[in-house]
Formats: C-alpha cells, sequence, structure tokens
C-alpha cells in the first residue's frame, strides 16, 4: 500500500512548500491538493490558494513525489484546457502527475464566480464528455469531438505529456449508478471517502461496471482518504466520532494499523491522508511524522 498526504491550500504559500518538501523528504509517495477557490461556508472570505497554480509550483520544486488533484472540479476548465494544463505540468514534474477529476460539488464558488452549477445529472454528462476529450488530446495528433456540451474540432496537444499515453486519470467520487461507471469506463485510478466497509462495497459495485465493459477491475488503481485521529486517548476519539461528518481512521498506533489493514483487504492501493483536523502547521508535521514511523512502518 502507498501513503500519500493532502495538505491544504488555506495555509500560507510558504507553509505549503514547506510542509510538502517535509513529507517528500520523509519518504511519502505522494502529495494530493484540492481545487477549489474559496471556503465551503457562508463566510467565504478565508484565504484559498489556486489549486493548479499550486500544483505547478511544487511539480517545480518537489523533486520525487508523485503530485495530483483531488479532484479537478470539470466545471471550472474546458476539458482542452485542462489537458494543456495537465500536460505541462506533468513535463515540468518529470512525469509525476496524477490528473484527479470530478464533477464539481461546491455551489457556493459557482454562485459566486458565476459558473454554471447546473444538475448533478448535467455535471455528470460534461464530466464524461470531458474524460473523453482529454484521453484523445494525450493519445492523439489530431482531435475531433462532437458532444452535447463540448465540441473540438481537429484540435492538436504538443507538447505531450511525459507519461504515455497520458498522465494517469483519476475519477473521485462514490456514486455507483454513474461515478462508477465512468471510472470503469475510462479512469485509471479511483479514489473515494469512506470506512473499509464503504471501500470494499463500493469496489464491488466497480468491479460489476468493469465486468459489463470488458475491463479487468484490476487495471484501475484504488485510493481512500478519512480524517486522521492518531491518539491514545480514548475520549478524543469518542468526541471525533461524535461531531465528525467525515469517515475517521481514529485511534492509537495498533487501532490504525488494524484499520489501515482492512483498507488493504479491500482493495485499497493507496491511502491518503489530509491535514484536516491535524491542527496547526507544526502540529501536522507530528502527527504526519509518527503515521510514518509507528504506523507505516508496523504496517509493513
Amino acid at each position: 500500500m502507498k501513503f500519500s498526504a493532502w495538505p491544504g491550500l488555506a495555509a500560507p504559500w510558504n507553509e505549503v512548500l514547506e510542509i510538502s518538501r517535509h513529507l517528500e523528504r520523509t519518504g511519502w509517495d505522494g502529495l494530493y491538493f484540492a481545487d477549489h477557490f474559496m471556503p465551503n461556508q457562508e463566510d467565504v472570505s478565508g484565504p484559498t490558494q489556486e489549486g493548479w497554480t499550486s500544483v505547478a509550483a511544487l511539480a517545480a520544486l518537489i523533486p520525487r513525489v508523485t503530485i495530483g488533484t483531488l479532484v479537478t472540479g470539470n466545471t471550472y476548465r474546458h476539458p482542452a484546457v485542462l489537458a494543456k494544463m495537465a500536460a505541462q505540468v506533468d513535463i515540468i514534474s518529470g512525469g509525476r502527475l496524477v490528473l484527479g477529476l470530478g464533477a464539481a460539488w461546491q455551489q457556493n464558488e459557482h454562485e459566486k464566480y458565476g459558473i454554471e452549477f447546473g444538475t448533478v445529472g448535467w455535471r455528470m454528462k460534461r464530466l464524461e464528455e470531458s474524460v473523453q476529450i482529454i484521453r484523445s488530446l494525450f493519445a492523439n495528433d489530431r482531435t475531433d469531438f462532437a458532444g452535447k456540451h463540448y465540441t473540438i474540432t481537429d484540435a492538436p496537444l504538443a507538447p505531450k505529456p511525459v507519461q504515455r499515453p497520458g498522465p494517469p486519470i483519476l475519477i473521485g467520487g462514490g456514486g455507483e449508478q454513474v461515478t462508477l461507471r465512468i471510472a470503469a469506463t475510462y479512469a485509471d485510478q479511483w479514489n473515494v471517502w469512506g470506512s473499509p466497509d464503504t471501500l470494499a462495497r463500493k469496489g464491488a459495485v466497480l468491479e460489476q461496471h468493469c465486468e459489463k465493459v470488458g475491463r479487468d477491475p484490476k487495471t484501475i488503481h484504488r485510493s481512500a482518504q478519512a480524517l486522521l485521529i492518531l491518539t491514545d486517548d480514548a475520549s478524543v476519539v469518542e468526541r471525533a466520532r461524535e461531531r465528525s461528518r467525515q469517515p475517521l481512521l481514529a485511534g492509537g498506533v495498533d487501532e490504525v494499523v488494524d484499520t489501515l489493514g482492512r483498507y488493504r483487504d479491500a482493495g485499497v492501493d493507496e491511502f491518503i491522508v489530509p491535514n484536516a483536523g491535524l491542527g496547526a502547521f507544526e502540529r501536522q508535521r507530528e502527527t504526519y511524522d509518527r503515521f510514518m514511523q509507528d504506523v507505516v512502518t508496523k504496517l509493513k
């Protein structure tokens, strides 16, 4: 199993760069970053650094790890423009980009910036067309595509990305009827929030979709994340479980190791640790270090 981290982009740039360099030096396999423009709350005045420009900078400054988006909101950029951006970041990184892509869900940033939000079905149909366009632009000298939402004509993409036929495309989300079908049909990777039981159940649905399209499900890399609460204080874990709306990876070292083993048994290839809930900068670094030194070494 691989282990990656998800630093937040609400912190100042110097802290994002410092923690990213520290994670690379201490053995993490990858770094992932969200693609949002503002906080998902009524007060949207808090700082949020732009995801793709941050990823591009880190691709040049961080030498070893995978760098990806978790995930790009498809509504924010035309797929041909996104393909061009992704190809360039893959070149800058020397072939280390993962292009995470999702239908987009954060309504307030659509409303504030005048970006059409539409229905869930409308966004999912656009996502499916986008993946096809991006894949074709990566792989082919010229692309023609005439869909319901996007049309491109005799479109080039040069220079090509380092990874061939292109950076792996990760589809994020757990929708069992549409999202997992899109992942089974087009994705190199699939990611979702969830417990080991959730991953096992949704993984089985993914495999059913793969069977329908004639694909070996083992060719899809699976990743998952949950909020990390690494503590021996049972009362802290209990309070976190009462308050959190997100899945938790919680408890002391042995309990966390056991839970990660269950993720691995559920078919998860990569576990991603968000910085959400880890506290201020120094505490984040301490928790990430403890996780790598005490948990990962024991699991392996």
